[in-house]
């Protein structure tokens, strides 16, 4: 049975479109919780626009089951990794003029370099995933640099503009998932999914744990927070 981890990004996104201190994550990850959700991710981006240091350090305090920090392979990070210690940090791409996350981090360009960011992280006892394209090559990066899980990308697919395009490129999503299974990686997935297009993941029983945020977020403002977790996470317990 998968499991699913809500990103609380995007509560925070609204608090600080008016630069108060509601919407609280904080709070948002615990009703996330009471409604069943294994797991809270937040990410602290470099330029703070949503998730700040204070929402960070509470989740530390608060978070029950697995709290994932998103982060840029960057010193700044991986020192506030350390000194908070999340269960799992993500590492992810970040550029500053980007609305969110792109796509997935190129492992292969920076090998090195992502191999010391997961061996100082391990230190300190914290589990390493890579945000990744579904491509093979990459996968295998990810596991040459240490990483302990994957999370396929699936942005592509989401955005894709007709169901014989989004078959094509859930293939892909398929291909990275076998091969990170066979290397004994850990599978996660996210970015994009909604309510409707996760359904196709019933094929892929490979993939252990679903990131989804910025969709419960919108549906929330609709049906609220508990309710829309409870349906992803009827939804994503069903594979």
């Amino acid at each position: 049975m998968a499991k699913l981890a809500v990103n609380v990004d995007h509560v925070a996104t609204i608090r600080e479109a008016r630069g108060i201190d509601a919407p609280d994550p904080v709070l948002a990850a615990g009703i996330a919780e009471l409604a069943g959700a294994d797991g809270i991710i937040c990410h602290l981006r470099e330029d703070r626009r949503h998730i700040n240091d204070r929402d960070l350090k509470l989740l530390r305090e608060t978070v029950k089951t697995k709290l994932n920090m998103e982060m840029a392979a960057v010193d700044e990070m991986v020192e506030i990794a350390i000194s908070v210690k999340p269960d799992m940090v993500t590492l992810v791409p970040e550029k500053r003029e980007e609305l969110t996350t792109e796509g997935g981090l190129d492992v292969m360009a920076r090998s090195a370099h992502y191999s010391e960011v997961v061996g100082r992280l391990h230190e300190a006892g914290i589990k390493v995933s890579f945000f990744i394209d579904p491509d093979p090559e990459q996968v295998g990066a990810a596991r040459d640099c240490q990483g302990d899980i994957i999370e396929i990308h699936t942005g592509h697919y989401a955005e894709a503009e007709s169901e014989d395009e989004a078959e094509k490129r859930f293939e892909r999503v398929i291909r990275a998932a076998q091969t990170a299974s066979s290397v004994d990686l850990g599978i996660s997935a996210g970015h994009g999914l909604n309510y409707q297009n996760i359904k196709r993941f019933k094929k892929l029983p490979l993939v252990q744990e679903y990131s989804i945020g910025h969709s419960i977020v919108a549906m929330a403002v609709l049906v609220g927070f508990e309710k829309a977790v409870r349906e992803m996470m009827d939804l994503v317990k069903a594979f």
